[in-house]
């Protein structure tokens, strides 16, 4: 079969857009066909005439030179497997780059809006995958004349860009831990310094398993995947979501090589585990509510988590900082959050101590430390008062 070309172009709008959304004609046709069962709903679903559905259907045929659309007389129109293939593939191909979709559009906007107004705050923000992070950055450009360059990257990709000066602002999520922090420790406290650092309060979030629609294998928990031969969907070394696993994992004693494909087989986002598990390429993966609920699928609840936004305590005074806080600390923020399924806003831009806002650091201050006969800097990092 001949091959067939890709060709990418973007355009300004009054409006903003929202999430990782490409529109393509051809993905809206075959997915509203796919929906409403026939060219005539089809057609009225998108505001068009039938003869024109009709003619794009056949336009769209020679161009991929396949069948797109097969129905009978009297009977509903169907998808061929090819167009049913075609149409996964793109979600899955769309769902996994919404990262990447998100920092060019991010880029184009900061243009855009130096451009445009030259005295408007710039904020460059690196951050954990996470659906409530565009809806902040609308809301700032909205209301607040500040515009955040927003880059998703896994939590400690997101700390390290903070520490080597590539960002303002990283984003990270954790659990309410009760214990010594586990793999959160580890991989966090490296990179996060008591009196160095501020937190930002942020939002909460529900994270379980994502499973298909009517958990047909009826799973409960993450270990039931263990000595089984379900295909779990897992997340990239380095995110949050994979360190969360990790710590679940061996918070019950299981060891993470007993469930197939757990090392092997991985996304870079929410939305790309949920569109995985959804086209039938898993049968589970760890992700957030609002993602799940995006794709169809069940969600099994497992853990809440903070997510917070960290940045240098003197970066507390730049302009653009401030206005973040103020961003947060609108009466429209919690609002906003409230149509993502599963979150919530938490302690919203509130300055927090990181000893404070993390427990389980065990921070210990130089006078008990001294007391305890140990030496007069603790491991965990400067031992300033962080008040």
């Amino acid at each position: 079969m001949q091959s067939r070309g890709v060709h990418l172009q973007y355009s300004f709008h009054p409006q903003g857009q929202r999430g990782a959304e490409v529109q393509n004609p051809l993905f809206d046709l075959l997915t509203a066909v796919r929906e409403h069962g026939s060219i005539q709903h089809a057609a009225k679903a998108m505001g068009a005439s039938y003869r024109h559905v009709w003619g794009a259907l056949r336009q769209w045929e020679e161009v991929m030179g396949e069948k797109l659309v097969t129905w009978a007389q009297g009977q509903p129109a169907r998808l061929t497997p090819f167009a049913e293939r075609l149409l996964w593939a793109e979600t899955r191909a769309r769902a996994r780059l919404t990262p990447h979709i998100e920092a060019l559009r991010a880029e184009l906007e900061r243009v855009l809006a130096e451009a445009l107004d030259g005295t408007q705050q710039v904020l460059t923000v690196y951050a954990s995958h996470d659906l409530a992070l565009p809806l902040m950055r609308e809301q700032a450009s909205a209301g607040h004349r500040l515009h955040i360059d927003l880059r998703f990257a896994g939590s400690m990709d997101a700390l390290r860009a903070l520490a080597e000066g590539r960002c303002g602002v990283a984003g990270f999520h954790v659990p309410r831990l009760e214990d010594g922090g586990g793999v959160f420790a580890q991989g966090l406290k490296p990179l996060l310094k008591p009196g160095r650092h501020k937190l930002i309060g942020c939002t909460r979030r529900q994270q379980g398993l994502m499973v298909a629609h009517g958990n047909p294998l009826r799973l409960r928990s993450l270990t039931e995947l263990a000595h089984s031969p379900l295909r779990f969907i897992n997340r990239q070394p380095g995110s949050g979501t994979r360190l969360l696993t990790d710590h679940l994992l061996a918070q019950a004693g299981v060891d993470p090589s007993l469930i197939g494909s757990y090392h092997h087989t991985v996304e870079d986002s929410h939305m790309a585990v949920a569109a995985a598990v959804a086209s039938g390429l898993g049968d589970a993966g760890v992700g957030i509510e609002a993602a799940a609920r995006a794709f169809g699928l069940d969600f099994i609840p497992l853990v809440e988590e903070e997510y917070f936004l960290v940045c240098l305590k003197e970066a507390l005074e730049h302009p653009a900082v401030i206005k973040l806080c103020q961003v947060l600390q609108d009466p429209a923020w919690p609002r906003l959050l409230a149509g993502l399924a599963g979150y919530g806003a938490s302690q919203p831009g509130e300055v927090l101590s990181l000893t404070k806002a993390l427990p389980w650091w065990h921070f210990r201050h130089p006078k008990e430390a001294a007391t305890a006969g140990a030496p007069a800097l603790a491991q965990d990092g400067p031992t300033e008062d962080e008040d």
